[in-house]
């Protein structure tokens, strides 16, 4: 019986261990994450929709 809801490989594949510091300024910062609250999202969640959109449209180097 799987307790935690979802798979092993899920979990593993979708884990977080890496950081990214952003310098950005406080009003910028305050207004998108209170736009992030009103549409129930945090603001890492969109960073990191962002970042993966991002990497879609320009794919890094297979070297």
């Amino acid at each position: 019986m799987n307790v935690g809801g979802g798979s092993k490989k899920k979990s593993q594949r979708n884990k977080k261990d890496s950081q990214l510091v952003v310098g950005i300024n406080k009003q910028e910062r305050d207004a998108f994450i209170a736009i992030c609250d009103e549409m129930d999202t945090s603001a890492s969640r969109e960073v990191r929709r962002f970042i993966r959109e991002f990497l879609k449209q320009h794919p890094p180097d297979s070297d």
